[in-house]
């Protein structure tokens, strides 16, 4: 560690993350010791809040571009069109080139769910595929919607997933995929997967099509290993797999361009009927907190945080509501706080 702080952007947005991303109101001081290490430039981006606005992308932008890391919350995308497609998270992420989402799903000591010692990866491709925002309607009551699907990046994705292995100590890597109907789109994606798995002979390779990936993640989990697919399935996946070790409140995740690293919840759940309520839970906040500070070598700080979250769920005297219990957000951080202090003094 330098004397030097690291800087850092966070981004409270218009879900229940925008609590979370906000724990020093819980913490107060007692947060110093970790944050000491850390510079943040704070700003609020939210499309239902009236929080957003050119003006307010382009800051958000400058400042994650100057620092490189970011902590972010869920900035809930409202259905209704209003004359922009592309919503402000979509064209955050495209602007970054964060082409890869990275969901690290796995159980949580002491909260038992149906599937337990659960430890699986999911890599998604986010910058095209279904989410092109290329939509129109080419006849009365006839929309078209355009998923896209290069050459350059399904290369460029698979090529991450099997790095993210072979660096993790990984031994398999499943390309999921629905060839079988989209031959073309989908059929370029799984070729790719293809071609780059040749160069990891020592990375296992299978392919599995979308919905049969789904039942088994249900029924048998734990032949899974890392996961890499397009972006909608990807999206579905996330979620669906957060919801085996206990849902969207305590699955951390990330995103990564060649530049930029931006951390957040793994399943991208507004929750927005608990905001201002103080039952969320911030554990998938905290652990991603955790994980961009380890991202920052800054392993001590983040051993810490991610040591006490998981020592309070293990002894499952406080849990918010997602968790069966009946503790608030507050609750749950103080506690948190409690459980660091042996060793933060």
């Amino acid at each position: 560690m330098t004397d030097r702080k690291s800087a850092c952007r966070a981004a409270p947005a218009s879900g229940v993350t925008s609590l979370a991303t906000s724990c020093g109101e819980h913490g107060g001081s007692q947060w110093c010791p970790l944050a000491d290490p850390m510079e943040f430039q704070e700003h609020h981006l939210s499309e239902v809040q009236n929080m957003a606005s050119e003006e307010k992308l382009e800051q958000v932008l400058s400042s994650m571009k100057e620092n490189k890391v970011a902590i972010i919350g869920k900035i809930h995308t409202p259905m209704e069109y209003k004359g922009e497609l592309a919503s402000y998270d979509m064209r955050l992420r495209r602007k970054l080139d964060l082409f890869a989402n990275v969901v690290h799903v796995k159980s949580l000591p002491g909260y038992k769910t149906r599937h337990n010692n659960l430890d699986l990866v999911i890599i998604r491709e986010q910058t095209e595929g279904e989410y092109s925002s290329l939509e129109h309607e080419s006849a009365r009551g006839v929309i078209e919607c355009l998923k896209i699907v290069t050459r350059t990046k399904s290369q460029r994705i698979a090529k991450f997933a099997f790095d993210y292995a072979t660096k993790k100590g990984r031994s398999k890597v499943t390309a999921v995929h629905k060839a079988n109907i989209m031959k073309l789109g989908d059929g370029l994606f799984l070729q790719c997967c293809e071609e780059v798995a040749e160069l990891y002979p020592k990375i296992k390779f299978e392919t599995m099509i979308i919905d049969n990936c789904c039942m088994q993640l249900v029924q048998n989990p734990y032949q899974f290993d890392v996961l890499v697919m397009p972006n909608l399935y990807g999206n579905i996946i996330d979620n669906l797999a957060a919801g085996l070790v206990g849902g969207a409140g305590v699955v951390p995740g990330e995103s990564y361009s060649a530049e930029y690293a931006v951390f957040e919840t793994g399943a991208r759940h507004p929750f927005a009927q608990a905001v201002g309520r103080n039952i969320a839970n911030p554990t998938a906040m905290l652990l991603s907190a955790s994980n961009m500070l380890r991202h920052l070598n800054l392993e001590y700080h983040s051993n810490l945080i991610a040591d006490a979250v998981k020592k309070v769920i293990k002894v499952g005297k406080v849990r918010t509501r997602d968790m069966g219990g009946y503790s608030t957000t507050t609750d749950f951080i103080k506690s948190v706080i409690g459980h660091l202090h042996p060793y933060g003094g």
